[in-house]
């Protein structure tokens, strides 16, 4: 299969309308081509004239490896171009920045969450593009998690960095088929093109969204390092609001979960006892880690692998986002009095609680701190908003 940066590079008739206009490339470690030659070296060896490039949160070349770490603006040593960061002292792109190019070009490898930061900054792209009058183009990517739907819908108010627009967690879209839907939603006025993939066939074995026989995984940012990673990830983001480890500090973050204070075969079998069915799709294995940076830091810990891959991965079966929060209720009815919720400005966001602004709301903790609440409460406050999310995306679909 082809994906939109090979596409553009290898049609000399998509790249047409391109030429005599300055080039813009919003790109990120792995905005590689088939290749593996960065996008924006590729594109400037292709003729193009690009004149400036945009990076977003961790950085263009994947410079900053934990959350909320700022990155600057810089001069590209080896081409000479500007290089604006879209996640140090601005989160939108700036009337300066906007004015070195004509069309911008968006090659981004997205994880299919509404959390992860790229659709927000695509959306910003977008606006800013409405605003002055530029082009946006979406060089398109696989969704590695596919098209399955998942979780509660973000509620007006609670628009952050990390909730861009009322969908759920797990959106199952690829950022072009996102960016048509933000142009829809906002009532954006502004010309946009997606260079579509060609041969991607995101309901497919053995990848289901990711062409595991024909490209390798590189890291979109740092804590991305895998494909079990991204299909795992609409579930334990969801960490980030906790006192839990999420694995940052090891060698598999964001694929497991625990603490210094927590038995992981209890809580598996709480988890088991609650809601089976939730645990579909993927094998549950104790681990004892030790965080070398980050919560619990230098503290061996018990915790829970997730495992959504090999023989044990079940595509329409498996259910991060319900796995996640089955496992913090089962914290919750293990130990009732458990410090489970982290208490600082997730993504400058104050006032609120971090798993609040993660979830788009309050729906999820409320959940699990009832202690009368049942796994079918929050299916029943949860369904609704992805059938209604299944109907809402069917016409963007590209694939």
């Amino acid at each position: 299969m082809k994906f939109g940066i090979d596409r553009l590079l290898a049609e000399p008739a998509l790249r047409e309308p391109l030429e005599g206009k300055r080039v813009a490339l919003l790109a990120h470690p792995a905005s590689v081509t088939e290749d593996l030659t960065h996008s924006l070296d590729a594109l400037i060896a292709s003729g193009l004239n690009v004149s400036a490039a945009f990076g977003p949160q961790h950085g263009l070349r994947g410079d900053k490896q934990d959350n909320m770490v700022e990155s600057e603006d810089f001069t590209d040593p080896v081409h000479g171009i500007p290089i604006f960061s879209l996640y140090g002292e601005v989160r939108r792109p700036t009337g300066q920045s906007m004015g070195t190019f004509d069309v911008i070009l968006v090659d981004l490898q997205d994880l299919g969450c509404r959390i992860y930061t790229f659709i927000t900054t695509l959306l910003y792209i977008l606006e800013a593009a409405a605003k002055h009058g530029k082009e946006v183009w979406v060089l398109d990517r696989p969704n590695p998690a596919g098209r399955p739907v998942e979780g509660l819908t973000l509620l007006t108010g609670w628009e952050s960095f990390v909730g861009a627009g009322p969908m759920p967690m797990r959106h199952g879209l690829t950022l072009g088929e996102l960016g048509l839907w933000f142009i829809d939603k906002m009532k954006l006025d502004v010309e946009y093109r997606i260079i579509e993939m060609e041969g991607y066939q995101p309901d497919a074995a053995p990848g289901f969204g990711w062409p595991v026989d024909s490209r390798i995984w590189i890291n979109p940012s740092p804590n991305a390092a895998n494909l079990n990673m991204a299909r795992a990830y609409a579930g334990t983001v969801m960490l980030e609001g906790t006192t839990l480890s999420e694995g940052r500090g090891t060698t598999r973050p964001l694929e497991l979960f625990g603490a210094p204070d927590i038995d992981a075969p209890a809580v598996i079998g709480e988890m088991r006892r609650l809601a089976p069915d939730w645990l579909a799709g993927c094998a549950l294995r104790e681990i004892w880690f030790e965080p070398t940076f980050h919560k619990h830091v230098d503290k061996l810990c018990n915790g829970v692998h997730i495992h959504a891959e090999g023989c044990f991965y079940d595509h329409q079966a498996f259910k991060p986002w319900r796995l996640q929060s089955l496992g913090f209720k089962a914290i919750r009815r293990l130990y009732p009095d458990y410090g489970l919720w982290r208490d600082f400005p997730y993504e400058y966001e104050f006032g609120k609680l971090a798993i609040d602004v993660i979830n788009g709301g309050e729906g999820l903790r409320q959940w699990v701190d009832d202690a009368e609440a049942a796994p079918q409460d929050l299916d029943a406050l949860t369904s609704p908003d992805e059938q209604a999310w299944e109907e809402e995306r069917r016409p963007y679909l590209r694939y």
